[in-house]
C-alpha cells in the first residue's frame, strides 16, 4: 500500500459529475470549497494485498452473521439500545427469516497500513454511502489514468446481479420504489439512491422514485402511498431503521411491516435484521465471541475498562454516521463515561500517509467483497469533511 501523487486531470470536476459524482466539492466551516473528490493523489496496492483484504472481509462479514445470530439467541436488543419489545419482535423475525428478505450491500470500515492485519473499525450495514463514488467514478479514472491496470471494484456488475438474484423476493407486479430524504442538502441520499435504482433497473426491475417526505399514510387501506395514492409495496430506502422505528409513522411501520414470506404491506430494503450489524454495540460482541482475534480491536460497552490504561480508546455512540459524537482518548486520561449508549474500542490511530489519515471502505454485496473505496481526513476521525481518493492494482 503507497500513496502517490499526481496531476489531477484537466476539467475533473466536470468530469466526475457525468460519472454521477453530484457533490464533488465540500463546503468547509471557513466557507471554502475545497475538493471532496481528490485525484491529487491515490492508493496504489498489490494483488496479493487486495487479495488478503477480500478473505478478511468475507470473514468479517461471516463474523457478524454469528454475532447477530448470538444477539437475537440471548436477547441482547438492551445491548443495542432497543428497548421497545415490538421493535426486537421485528428485528429478532426478520433475523429468522433473513433468507426470505431481499439484502444488498454494506461497507466496512478498515484499519490498514499495508503492514499489519487490517482492524475492523465499523460496519456499516443499514444506510452505507460513498457508493457512487467507489463504483462509478473511480473506475473510469483508473481507465483513464492507468489503462490496462486494476482495480479492487466489481461493484456495479455484483449489484446488478444481486437485484436479479433477489428480483425473486419482491412482491410481484408492483414497482420497488427507492427513497431518499429531501432534508438531505448535500445530495449524497440523492445521488446514492438513483445510482442503485439504476442498477436495479439494469438487472430488470420495475422502480419508482420518492422522497422519505412525499411518502404518505393512506388511512382507508392503512397503506404507506405514494404522491398518487398508489399502494407502496416494496421500498429501498436510505433512511436508517431506527428512525424508521421512533419517528411519527413507526406504528404504522411496524404493523404493516412485511417482515418475509409474503405477510403485512410494505418490504422494506435493506431489511429490519441490518440494525443488528448496523450499531456500534456489535464491536463488542464481536470482541466476546472473538477475543484476541487478528483482525478486530477490543472493545467493550459498560466503559473502557483496561484501555484507558493501556493503548487509549474511542468513545462511539451505537448510533450515528460520518464520526458525529465519536471522541478519542489518550493512554492515561482519565476514564470518561458517556451520558448516552457508547461502545468503547480501543484506540488505534488512523494510518498517517503525508499528513493525511486513512480509512478503507471495504464493500460487500450480498455476502461477497466487491470492491474498495478509501477516504482521508485531517484528523483521527473521518468525518463529514473527509476526501475520497481513488485507487489502483499495480
Amino acid at each position: 500500500m503507497e500513496r502517490r501523487t499526481i496531476e489531477p486531470r484537466p476539467g475533473w470536476q466536470q468530469t466526475v459529475e457525468e460519472q454521477g459524482l453530484i457533490y464533488p466539492l465540500t463546503r468547509h466551516p471557513d466557507n471554502s470549497l475545497r475538493p471532496y473528490w481528490d485525484e491529487s493523489a491515490y492508493y496504489v496496492f498489490s494483488l496479493e494485498e487486495v487479495e488478503a483484504l477480500e478473505e478478511v472481509v468475507e470473514e468479517l462479514h461471516g463474523m457478524c452473521l454469528t454475532a447477530a445470530e448470538h444477539i437475537v439467541a440471548e436477547n441482547r436488543f438492551a445491548d443495542l439500545g432497543i428497548t421497545d419489545p415490538r421493535v426486537a419482535d421485528a428485528v429478532a423475525e426478520a433475523w429468522r427469516r433473513r433468507a426470505e428478505l431481499p439484502s444488498v450491500y454494506g461497507r466496512f470500515d478498515l484499519r490498514y497500513d499495508g503492514t499489519g492485519p487490517a482492524k475492523l473499525l465499523e460496519y456499516n450495514a443499514d444506510t452505507p454511502t460513498s457508493l457512487v463514488e467507489a463504483a462509478s467514478p473511480q473506475w473510469f479514472w483508473m481507465e483513464e489514468r492507468f489503462p490496462g491496470a486494476d482495480q479492487w471494484n466489481s461493484l456495479h456488475e455484483r449489484l446488478v446481479a444481486a437485484w436479479k438474484k433477489q428480483s425473486a423476493l419482491l412482491p410481484p407486479g408492483n414497482p420497488l420504489y427507492f427513497a431518499y430524504s429531501s432534508a438531505d442538502e448535500l445530495g449524497e441520499d440523492m445521488m446514492t439512491v438513483a445510482y442503485l435504482k439504476e442498477t436495479a433497473e439494469q438487472a430488470g426491475l420495475d422502480t419508482g422514485w420518492i422522497s422519505m417526505e412525499e411518502i404518505g399514510w393512506d388511512r382507508l387501506s392503512g397503506r404507506f402511498v405514494d404522491t398518487q395514492l398508489r399502494f407502496i409495496r416494496s421500498c429501498f430506502k436510505l433512511y436508517p431503521w431506527e428512525w424508521l422505528t421512533t419517528d411519527r409513522f413507526a406504528d404504522h411501520v411496524l404493523d404493516t411491516l412485511d417482515n418475509g414470506g409474503g405477510t403485512g404491506t410494505t418490504l422494506w430494503i435493506e431489511p429490519a435484521w441490518k440494525m443488528l450489524l448496523s450499531n456500534k454495540a456489535l464491536l463488542a460482541v464481536l470482541w466476546e465471541l472473538y477475543p484476541d482475534h487478528p483482525n478486530l480491536l477490543p472493545a467493550h460497552l459498560d466503559g473502557p475498562r483496561e484501555l484507558a490504561e493501556t493503548t487509549g480508546y474511542v468513545a462511539k455512540p451505537l448510533l450515528g454516521r460520518e464520526g458525529a459524537g465519536v471522541t478519542v482518548h489518550e493512554k492515561g486520561a482519565d476514564p470518561v463515561l458517556r451520558d448516552e449508549p457508547c461502545c468503547y474500542q480501543q484506540l488505534a490511530p488512523l494510518p498517517d500517509f503525508d499528513g493525511n489519515h486513512v480509512v478503507l471502505g471495504a464493500w460487500v454485496v450480498e455476502d461477497e467483497s466487491a470492491g474498495l473505496g478509501i477516504r482521508e481526513s485531517s484528523g483521527l476521525i473521518t468525518d463529514e469533511y473527509a476526501r475520497f481518493l481513488p485507487h489502483v492494482i499495480l
